[in-house]
């Protein structure tokens, strides 16, 4: 973490930062947040991710006492004063201190910057593992801060060289734990229409191919995908060439892949212009 951050409604130094112990947050997991990315001093796609994060506030009930405008002036001068040229922001609102320890009540709100560690070149060149899990994430639509699957699963994924879980529910696959999933099939391109977080990157990426399909995706039909990728605010896109014990398409990354991962590197050079 950077040595500034957002609480109690000013920048402050972060170790000084703390959370009430009886907080919602803390003691029934009940909590939102968001994050984006800075290239070059800037960040990246603001608009759309604090439009998320003001909407997941209100499906929750959890107060957020901030404009969209109140926030762009706090992130400026937090990334300023953190000198944060490449690293990552993020805003997370607990549910407050509740005196029936269970309603959501005002929000502790908090913004801190970090340092990031993207995924390594070879990741992109060979692709990553996926394995199934058959899970629905609570309140999919929003992006809260329970992770408990996915935190859980994750003891055992480095000794299997797996990179995320790929959740489905009665065959219908869904999203990763931290991204978004796309399949191409014959030049198609279809994302999940249902129990998903409606990701930034997803949202660039359908916008780059009008055409594309949203709707239900059997788990047999990324089987049988000529790609798989994932989307993300860390990971970008990133290609899937196995899920489980199963080769998709040619083991390689795809075409379609490449070329949507090539237009968001462009994207991200012009916004730091």
């Amino acid at each position: 973490m950077r040595p500034y951050c957002f609480a109690k409604n000013e920048i402050i130094p972060s170790q000084s930062a703390t959370l009430h112990p009886a907080d919602i947050g803390l003691i029934r997991g009940y909590a939102i947040f968001d994050f984006f990315r800075t290239v070059n001093h800037e960040p990246i796609l603001l608009s759309d991710y604090l439009d998320r994060f003001t909407k997941s506030a209100k499906i929750t009930a959890i107060p957020l006492d901030y404009s969209k405008k109140e926030l762009e002036e706090i992130i400026s001068e937090l990334i300023e004063k953190n000198d944060l040229k490449e690293g990552g922001v993020r805003m997370v609102l607990s549910g407050g201190i509740s005196p029936n320890h269970f309603s959501p009540a005002e929000g502790s709100f908090f913004i801190f910057c970090e340092d990031l560690q993207m995924p390594a070149a070879s990741k992109y060149e060979n692709g990553v593992k996926l394995i199934t899990s058959e899970y629905v994430r609570p309140i999919p639509e929003v992006k809260t801060t329970n992770y408990s699957q996915a935190v859980h699963s994750s003891l055992t994924w480095k000794e299997n060289n797996v990179e995320d879980l790929i959740y489905h529910f009665k065959g219908i696959i869904s999203e990763s734990s931290r991204s978004n999933i796309f399949i191409v099939k014959d030049g198609i391109l279809v994302t999940p229409k249902e129990n998903i977080l409606h990701g930034v990157t997803r949202k660039f990426i359908l916008s780059q191919v009008p055409e594309a399909q949203v709707r239900d995706i059997s788990l047999e039909e990324m089987f049988e995908a000529d790609e798989v990728f994932m989307s993300s605010t860390t990971k970008r896109i990133l290609p899937v060439t196995q899920v489980d014990d199963q080769k998709i398409g040619k083991g390689i990354p795809g075409k379609m892949t490449q070329q949507l991962l090539e237009k968001f590197s462009v994207l991200e050079k012009t916004s730091s212009e």
